[in-house]
């Protein structure tokens, strides 16, 4: 396949569907220099973490390109970027702020304003500020009060300049792949640390909140949550529970806390030395109403009961993408109904989709069928969501371009734009291409 299409009636063809690219600051932005260290800097410094020894030091250099990617960003005439902002680049360690790492982000929102880009703005993408992580990082529940004070500080920076913020991206991955299994920034592991990392993480998202409708009432604010959703391996009662147990310590241990005000039943399941402290007033703090809810997905997973786990996670089967995540864009319509079935929802954004696939560059162009073929059946599948009641308003790829995957290092590219990461030089791959067109499409 080398177009995307959806049905000729979907309002994902509406010109007030907004569809844009997505990138996050460590992963784009180089210019270490001019930040102070984060976790993710003594992480790649730590042996053995990141897949090919790399680091974030210079990634795609978008610290000195940012100029030619709006430029880039505005050629495939996409609605809105998605970007997020360092936080060591914009606080020094007095906690004030740092008027280079601010006035960098201002020039980004000026020129993508003066092209008629929205921002999207994501307030923490994971580049927590090492000296926070030196006193607990999220294991203390002062970060979360470190946390309110940048985004007050920066949103008045910012001014009128955004469209919309995101309090956090992903805490799932914050909290669970950095505290509790270890894979991701800052390493730590142990079932005792991940919940009480998520809930410190969620009261941040809730204390921002209530800076954000102060100091930035103008703009739409939510929160950007990942979900992969859990499916029994047979309909045995054991692996139905074991599928849901999951879901409810997987997915929506993020989001019953923002939506009802409180942590899925299995809580009470947990020893208690790995239960989170909630302080009186935490979850109304936590569920306050928000103007959007972001919305990444990426895959499934499949689950067996476990004698001892409780749940086991089986190796995906059938096609898969370069991360070995098996695409099944049928969950993603299922997902997105079970949560509209199961919550009172805000007006939803897709804030990431996509796909990690073996690009090669040849002849100066990249063929990537296979990423055209991702985005074709999970635009689809949104659309079958829409069809169900689902009231999704805005649809982000992920990624603009090919960047720093995190522990995999430089080794996988989502980008629908290609990086050549010697010479800097940028190529839109087919897929780029065909989201071009797609979006150019719309009545």
């Amino acid at each position: 396949m080398t177009k995307l299409s959806l049905p000729s009636h979907s309002p994902l063809l509406t010109k007030n569907f907004v569809y844009g690219v997505a990138t996050a600051s460590f992963q784009i932005e180089g210019g270490v220099e001019h930040r102070l260290p984060c976790i993710w800097d003594t992480f790649c410094d730590t042996p053995n973490k990141i897949a090919d020894s790399s680091n974030g030091h210079v990634a795609c250099d978008h610290f000195n390109q940012w100029q030619n990617d709006i430029e880039l960003i505005d050629s495939l005439g996409v609605d809105a970027y998605r970007l997020s902002i360092s936080w060591p680049r914009v606080i020094t360690l007095s906690g004030e702020l740092n008027p280079e790492g601010v006035n960098f982000y201002i020039n980004i929102l000026d020129e993508l304003n003066k092209r008629n880009i929205k921002a999207f703005v994501t307030l923490y993408h994971w580049d927590l500020p090492q000296h926070l992580e030196d006193k607990g990082g999220w294991l203390n529940r002062d970060t979360a009060y470190e946390f309110a004070r940048y985004v007050k500080l920066i949103s008045q920076a910012f001014g009128e300049r955004v469209f919309s913020y995101a309090t956090l991206n992903e805490p799932f991955c914050s909290a669970f792949l950095g505290y509790e299994v270890g894979i991701h920034a800052p390493g730590l592991v142990g079932k005792e640390y991940g919940k009480k990392a998520a809930h410190h993480l969620l009261l941040a998202h809730g204390l921002a909140m209530d800076v954000l409708k102060h100091t930035s009432p103008n703009t739409q604010n939510g929160i950007v949550l990942n979900f992969t959703p859990c499916y029994p391996l047979t309909q045995s009662a054991e692996d139905i529970n074991a599928a849901r147990y999951a879901d409810d310590y997987l997915n929506q241990w993020y989001m019953k806390p923002i939506m009802d005000g409180q942590y899925p039943e299995i809580i009470k399941q947990l020893p208690s030395h790995q239960q989170p402290e909630i302080h009186p007033g935490d979850m109304d703090i936590i569920s306050q109403s928000i103007d959007y809810l972001g919305i990444n997905f990426y895959t499934r997973q499949i689950y067996k009961a476990h004698p001892s786990n409780i749940y086991e996670p089986l190796d995906p089967q059938g096609p898969l993408t370069d991360m070995g995540w098996e695409i099944y864009p049928q969950s993603f319509t299922d997902l997105l109904v079970a949560l509209n079935n199961t919550y009172t929802l805000p007006p939803i954004y897709i804030t990431e989709n996509g796909a990690a696939m073996p690009d090669a560059i040849k002849n100066g162009e990249v063929n990537d069928v296979d990423r055209v073929n991702y985005y074709h059946s999970h635009l689809n599948a949104v659309h079958d969501a829409t069809a169900q009641g689902v009231n999704i308003i805005g649809y982000f790829a992920w990624s603009l371009m090919d960047n720093f995957e995190w522990a995999e290092g430089y080794l996988k590219r989502f980008g629908i734009v290609y990086v050549d990461y010697k010479t800097q030089q940028r190529t839109i791959k087919a897929s780029g291409q065909a989201y071009k067109s797609l979006i150019q499409s719309r009545k």
